[in-house]
């Protein structure tokens, strides 16, 4: 049975990708951490194997104490050497420093555990926030604007990102000097099952659902969204087929205006309410966000197969 560990198992992004590894017949081990609300999704998940090939364990853990991961396996019997080990764990507030450099010493403490347990690779989730304005720009006439390619130097504006950067650099280093495959993929704009409520598209579905006008910018920059599902299957190709010591983005590629975006949920959820859309204010530069996926998709084979809805 192929095998494979989540960390951040019972978050956003975190969740799809165990469901996706079920689906294809992995044993996923998923580190918890203790109390927290979202567990009950993978326990959930645990209990109704349905639909799925694979097995699901759950282990009560604090990701400060990830080091501890290999004695509790070799305790159990449970052999996860070969593994592909996914750290997608990730804690604090956006601005809190403190929290966010403690990341960075948690990504260091999962990566020498994983190379302990003879892991085969492991893949790193950044973000967009990592390249600061660089990810962004204003849109043209035409609608274009430059692609954003792993070859852009970082530039982030705040701790999040500072410390995702921060990380990138120093496992990817540690990696090699530790001998094991690495893997580094940058995340935009995700959506779908399990987002954040307090998202933008979320305001927007649950204002429509209550049959109340929702209100929005001008909606004229452009963006890229993908949905969750596609995003976990684009993880688990880095994993088997990424090249070794690469930075990947992810994203569907589809770059449009945001507005498009917001109509289409608007017609779908609720046809009968009409969206408030802020006038568009000349004076103020509107950032568009273009990231390219071309290397990702050149060297695994993905491409995004959920529409927009």
């Amino acid at each position: 049975m192929k095998k494979a560990i989540v960390t951040g198992g019972a978050g956003f992004a975190g969740y799809s990708l165990v469901k996706s590894l079920l689906s294809e017949g992995f044993r996923v081990l998923c580190p918890v951490r203790p109390g927290s609300s979202h567990n009950k999704r993978l326990e959930a998940l645990s209990k109704d194997s349905e639909g799925t090939l694979g097995e699901l364990i759950l282990l009560s853990l604090d990701m400060k104490d990830i080091r501890i991961l290999g004695p509790w396996l070799e305790k159990k019997h449970i052999d996860m050497s070969g593994c592909l080990f996914f750290h997608l764990a990730w804690s604090g507030e956006r601005d809190n420093f403190d929290e966010q450099y403690a990341n960075i010493n948690i990504t260091v403490d999962t990566l020498v555990t994983a190379a302990k347990l003879g892991a085969s690779k492991i893949v790193i989730t950044g973000s967009q926030a990592e390249y600061g304005l660089k990810a962004a720009g204003r849109a043209l006439p035409d609608g274009t604007i430059a692609a954003v390619t792993e070859d852009f130097l970082p530039e982030p504006l705040n701790a999040y990102g500072a410390a995702k950067t921060a990380a990138m650099y120093v496992s990817r280093d540690l990696a090699r000097h530790l001998d094991i495959k690495w893997n580094w993929v940058r995340i935009f704009s995700l959506y779908g099952e399990c987002e954040h409520p307090h998202t933008m598209l979320s305001y927007l579905r649950s204002s429509l659902e209550r049959g109340e006008v929702p209100h929005l910018s001008s909606c004229e920059q452009y963006w890229d969204y993908l949905d969750v599902r596609d995003a976990a299957r684009a993880l688990i190709l880095v994993a088997e087929k990424g090249r070794d010591n690469e930075i990947y983005n992810l994203a569907s590629g589809n770059f449009r205006p945001l507005r498009e975006y917001t109509d289409i949920i608007g017609k779908r959820v609720n046809p009968d309410v009409a969206i408030d859309y802020e006038k568009a204010d000349p004076s103020k530069t509107l950032l568009s966000l273009r990231p390219s996926v071309d290397k990702l998709m050149r060297d695994t084979g993905w491409k995004p197969e959920i529409p927009f809805n």
